[in-house]
């Protein structure tokens, strides 16, 4: 049976190549549990490294201009890539 995980990466900017920023991970096959600390290290540096090492993206960023005089303001993180991969798992 296969069971799917879920990686959200936040990255600096809307290339898939550019920078996590901040990541969380969500795993249905139980196997893992990934450590929620500020400080802790993300386990992709972009999403096409994630890419490549058989994550699937399943939503990229939409990319909406910024409302004139709110060019600066800071807000939430707006480069979410959603990522899946499919594992086995034994019954």
């Amino acid at each position: 049976m296969k069971r799917q995980k879920l990686l959200y990466l936040y990255l600096s900017n809307s290339f898939p190549s550019s920078g996590t920023i901040a990541w969380s991970i969500y795993d249905g096959t139980g196997k893992e549990e990934p450590e929620y600390r500020v400080d802790s290290e993300p386990p992709y540096s972009s999403a096409l490294d994630a890419m490549k090492d058989g994550w699937r993206v399943i939503q990229v960023p939409v990319l909406m201009p910024h409302q004139k005089g709110q060019e600066y303001n800071t807000d939430y993180l707006r480069f979410e890539y959603i990522l899946e991969k499919l594992e086995q798992v034994d019954d």
